[in-house]
This record gives C-alpha cells, sequence and structure tokens, in this order.
C-alpha cells in the first residue's frame, strides 16, 4: 500500500506488499525490499538499500547525506539489512565513498533519536537504546547492546556480545563479552546474563572468559604480560582466540586500560 499522500521517486524499486504511509518520502536511487513499511515523516534518500521486513518509524532519516569534508557530492550507499526496526527520529548517513557505504546488518534494533555516522558497520542483533551516538567508521560486532545515550568516537571497535551502559563515553576499542560502565569508562565484568541465556556460552566457556578479563583488568600487570599469561593459562580455544585477536588486531589499545590513552 502506497499512499497518495506520500512522495515515491518514480525511479525508486519497491519489493512486494511495501507500506507507505502518508508524508514519507522515498527519493530516487533507492532499493526496499518486500514487506517493509515506512512510516509517516519518514525519509528514505537516495542511496539507500534496505532488506526485507523492515519497519522505520517516523521522522527517521535514512541514507541522508555524510556529515564529513571529504564527502564531496559522489553518489554514496547505506545498507539496512532484513528484520530491522528503526525507531523515531534516528539518522543513519551513508558512506563518504562510492566503496563500502554505511552498513546496519539484518535483525537490529535501533531505538528513538539515534544518529549512525558515515561509513559506520552494525552487524547483526545488535540493539542501540534510545539516543546512541556513533560518529564514522564505528564497528559494532554482533550481539552487543549500547544503552540509551552511549558515546562512541570516530574509528571505534566494539566487539560481540558487548554490554555498555547508559551513558557511556568511548573513545578506545571494547573487546569482546565484557560489560562498560561509568565515565571514564571502566571494565564492569563479564557479560554473562547475555552469553549463557540468548548466545548459549557454557558455564565453563564463561568462566574462560572471565579468567582472561581478570588478566587484562585485574592483575595490575601491563596488556602485554596479560596477554602472555592468557596463552598460558587458558586452553586454546575459539572464545580465547577471539579476545588475544581482537586486542593484537587493535594495536592492544582498549577501553579502561590504564597504558591506553
Amino acid at each position: 500500500m502506497i499512499s497518495p499522500l506520500a512522495y515515491v521517486d518514480p525511479a525508486a524499486k519497491l519489493g512486494n506488499d511495501v507500506t507507505i504511509h502518508p508524508f514519507a518520502f522515498i527519493d530516487k536511487d533507492v532499493e526496499i525490499g518486500d514487506r517493509c513499511e515506512i512510516m509517516p515523516y519518514a525519509s528514505i534518500m537516495k542511496g539507500a538499500r534496505i532488506g526485507q521486513n523492515t519497519k522505520v518509524y517516523q521522522g527517521a532519516i535514512i541514507s541522508a547525506d555524510p556529515q564529513d569534508f571529504r564527502w564531496k557530492g559522489q553518489d554514496t550507499y547505506c545498507y539496512i539489512g532484513d528484520n530491522c526496526v528503526i525507531r523515531e527520529h534516528v539518522i543513519i548517513n551513508r558512506g563518504i565513498t562510492p566503496e563500502g557505504g554505511t552498513r546496519i546488518d539484518s535483525d537490529c534494533w535501533i531505538m528513538a533519536n539515534s544518529h549512525i555516522g558515515h561509513d559506520t558497520h552494525i552487524n547483526e542483533r545488535c540493539v542501540l537504546g534510545n539516543g546512541v551516538t556513533i560518529a564514522g567508521n564505528v564497528h559494532v560486532e554482533h550481539g552487543s547492546i549500547l544503552s540509551s545515550n552511549v558515546i562512541l568516537h570516530e574509528g571505534v571497535h566494539v566487539g560481540s556480545f558487548v554490554l555498555v551502559k547508559g551513558g557511556c563515553r568511548i573513545s578506545s576499542n571494547v573487546p569482546p563479552f565484557i560489560i562498560i560502565a561509568h565515565n571514564p569508562a571502566t571494565y564492569y565484568g563479564v557479560n554473562s546474563i547475555i552469553l549463557t541465556k540468548h548466545a548459549k556460552y557454557t558455564p565453563e566457556q564463561v568462566d574462560d572468559i572471565a579468567k582472561a578479563y581478570r588478566h587484562i583488568y585485574q592483575s595490575g600487570t601491563s596488556l602485554y604480560n596479560a596477554l602472555v599469561r592468557i596463552e598460558a593459562d587458558i586452553e586454546p580455544s575459539p572464545i580465547r582466540d577471539e579476545i588475544l585477536d581482537f586486542i593484537r588486531s587493535n594495536n592492544s589499545r582498549i577501553v579502561g586500560n590504564r597504558f591506553d590513552d
């Protein structure tokens, strides 16, 4: 159903059973998948590529012009996956170059008044609380939760199954499986409830995660020595390797580490 009071550019491509409510705006060079719903006053701007079964609420803007001086007006893109919920007044900027682009993977829930900057990648099954602000070139891995009013600075990498508590300002990388709280941002423990009840990790796996982070955050040693101790103390496993690989691939810069700026 497309309301006669909505504007849909003739060049836009709409799938089957798409609902466009009154006063929505659908720009040229837009693709919207089957069974999507665009609520009143939402704007889907050029370069948007939206999957199936996604709902965009009132006042949201998808694929807005990037807020970056490096963008010179070229055609760029914003990709939204399947089964996403994008609530009121969310703004998602598209990329600054034709390659890459901003990406929100499937099954994400983005609550009201959040802002996602250019070329950010949010992996599947993430939740962003009300008023979350994410700068450009950020990567949030699958299953992570950013509580209300969290701020992620440019270039930050957040690992999988992380919980960042409300109002935190994050200017460094957040390794997987942990809870971060307070300002300055501080390690607050392992995200054990999500890991066991939703991600189906075993108690033994969660124990290994907790042991690894005791070495990193609670042993009083350097991060380099903590990683050496993890390799000696914990049996090799995909979980152990995910923690080690995350830290090393991000130049050993992690949030809450006293050796990090």
